[in-house]
């Protein structure tokens, strides 16, 4: 079970899903992020910061997912210990960015990538990347990964992430499971996943999916806690409502993915 500490503001419920809201302001001012005990009584906190970037930090180290934007903005957070990264897009992958990370962190930093990633990293990044592709399991900072198939399936959308090579991420912090969706639709892989604490879930169109396909997505597999992330032009509240109309007990937390 997830246990959190008191919330930035208060929480609002919409039928039986509720939604919590994170302000840019709050959450600059309090570095702490969004907490949450594991089955050791140690923390995990997520720290969102643009779109599909955020970080999570863990008991063993800061875990960066798909930073862009440069480094500065992620001057306030712990430096990267491990970067993970879902795809090649430019809203997910930056070379500057990791430059810039890196040499912040004081050299090389490990990471795990889908394969065309890792065909585009340089020499030096390359010598410290580990390739999954769809199916694949590892170990980062000795915590279980696998990646899960994170792909497009309707027409007109196809060729935006074609099936086999982008990949989304299931992480195990500690007896929480975390699920990174990164850009995909509500696939089959995604509704047949069980034993979901935490979620990143898309929806935008034309590159992901749409506010009732994330719902449907999201209901089938029924995490405890759901992030909307990568939404930009859509409505974050619209998908609430459905998944609250889906009956599910799903928490919402609307994270600062977007400055106001």
């Amino acid at each position: 079970m997830i246990r959190r500490r008191t919330f930035l503001t208060t929480a609002a419920a919409a039928g039986a899903a509720t939604t919590i809201l994170r302000p840019f302001a709050a959450m600059a001012q309090n570095l702490t992020g969004d907490i949450y005990k594991t089955d050791a009584g140690e923390t995990v906190s997520i720290h969102p910061v643009q779109h599909a970037s955020f970080v999570m930090v863990t008991p063993a180290g800061a875990i960066y997912v798909d930073p862009v934007g440069g480094a500065e903005a992620y001057a306030a957070l712990p430096p990267a210990d491990f970067i993970l990264i879902t795809h090649h897009h430019g809203d997910h992958f930056d070379p500057e960015t990791l430059s810039g990370l890196v040499e912040r962190a004081g050299g090389s930093v490990p990471m795990i990538t889908n394969p065309t990633v890792g065909e585009q990293l340089g020499e030096a990044m390359q010598a410290g990347n580990t390739v999954l592709a769809n199916g694949d399991t590892g170990t980062l900072l000795d915590m279980p990964i696998e990646a899960i198939p994170a792909y497009n399936m309707t027409e007109g959308r196809l060729d935006y992430h074609p099936q086999g090579r982008d990949n989304g991420y299931i992480l195990e912090v500690g007896g929480l499971r975390v699920y990174i969706a990164g850009d995909t639709e509500n696939t089959p892989e995604m509704k047949a996943l069980s034993d979901i604490d935490i979620a990143f879930v898309p929806f935008n169109l034309p590159y992901t999916m749409t506010e009732e396909q994330a719902a449907d997505g999201v209901a089938a597999f029924a995490p405890k806690v759901v992030y909307p992330y990568h939404y930009r032009g859509s409505d974050p509240d619209k998908f609430a409502s459905l998944l609250a109309d889906a009956g599910t007990d799903t928490e919402v937390v609307m994270g600062p993915w977007y400055a106001s």
